[in-house]
C-alpha cells in the first residue's frame, strides 16, 4: 500500500506532463495560424535581410 501511495503522484505527474506535450503539439500556435494566412512576420530589430 505504501508502494502504491508513492507512484500515484510520480504517474500523475507524468500523465500530466505527457497531456502537456500532446497539446503543444496538437494546438497551432498564433505563429502558424499567421503562416497558414500567408502572413509573415516583420523582420526583428538587427536581424539582416537574407541574400
Amino acid at each position: 500500500m505504501a508502494l502504491l501511495a508513492a507512484l500515484v503522484p510520480v504517474v500523475m505527474l507524468a500523465v500530466v506532463l505527457a497531456l502537456g506535450r500532446y497539446e503543444d503539439a496538437l494546438l497551432p500556435t498564433p505563429d502558424t495560424e499567421r503562416e497558414r494566412a500567408g502572413v509573415t512576420r516583420p523582420p526583428t530589430k538587427g536581424s539582416k535581410p537574407a541574400a
